[in-house]
């Protein structure tokens, strides 16, 4: 038999979105679905081959990987924006870099990633001093911690769960965040916390951890879910901290 069809609208008759995360992480994807909205938007997701150890040499290695990831998404699909989800990959690769390998992969209006969303959180918040929780190695954080000094921001109170392996930082349970993050509110004067990483399973813990330090908390993949759906121009699905609830009108 032989059937004729009928066709209809793409998924993504509000908008299209494409994340590209590593993989090794296991948490982005989960906490994305939760934030970004699914009515008439379509996600679709690639992986970048990245190593189980984070260090600038591994980190730096995903810069040639990142158009044959973006080729992987769907080929008729033109993108309204494209996240890459990692925020020390960026900071070693460089922000305007990710978006010019991505973009050769795939067709999109603009992409963004974990730090540029950051910036824009700070701009948003108007925050010019950040506390700064990392789960990696002094290597790592201090050159994501350069990359926002750079942009205007300053870090003015650090700590980190000094850890090297992928697999564990999906695996530090969110108290201990929490206990982290309360320890760094105690022993410096900021703005806001950022809470990097989009492997930390943060985004359960940043309401309370608001609501101990008295001061926004802003997460890797808060700030990029939220910087994706201002980008496209949607309302996020959820809220999760100062940022991502609806501020009056000045």
């Amino acid at each position: 038999m032989h059937f004729t069809y009928e066709e209809t609208d793409k998924i993504g008759t509000r908008a299209t979105l494409g994340l590209i995360t590593l993989q090794s992480d296991e948490t982005i994807e989960h906490d994305m679905r939760r934030m970004l909205p699914i009515e008439d938007v379509a996600l679709y997701v690639s992986r970048v081959e990245s190593a189980p150890d984070v260090s600038e040499e591994t980190l730096g290695q995903m810069e040639a990987r990142l158009p044959a990831s973006a080729q992987l998404f769907p080929r008729p699909v033109e993108f309204d924006v494209v996240g890459y989800g990692c925020t020390s990959g960026t900071s070693v690769i460089g922000a305007e870099k990710v978006a010019e390998l991505v973009a050769i992969g795939c067709a999109t209006k603009a992409v963004t990633e974990p730090l540029s969303a950051l910036i824009a959180a700070c701009a948003a918040l108007g925050v010019e001093r950040l506390g700064f929780l990392s789960p990696y190695v002094a290597e790592v954080s201090d050159t994501l911690r350069g990359a926002v000094h750079r942009a205007g921001v300053q870090t003015t109170a650090f700590g980190s769960f000094n850890e090297e392996r992928e697999e564990r930082v999906a695996r530090i349970a969110p108290q201990s965040i929490v206990s982290a993050a309360a320890a760094l509110a105690d022993a410096g004067d900021f703005d806001a916390l950022f809470m990097s990483c989009t492997n930390l399973r943060t985004l359960d813990v940043i309401d309370e951890i608001e609501r101990r330090i008295g001061k926004p908390v802003l997460s890797s993949n808060q700030v990029l879910a939220w910087h994706m759906a201002q980008t496209a121009g949607l309302q996020l699905a959820a809220s999760f901290g100062a940022l991502t609830r609806p501020r009056a009108a000045a």
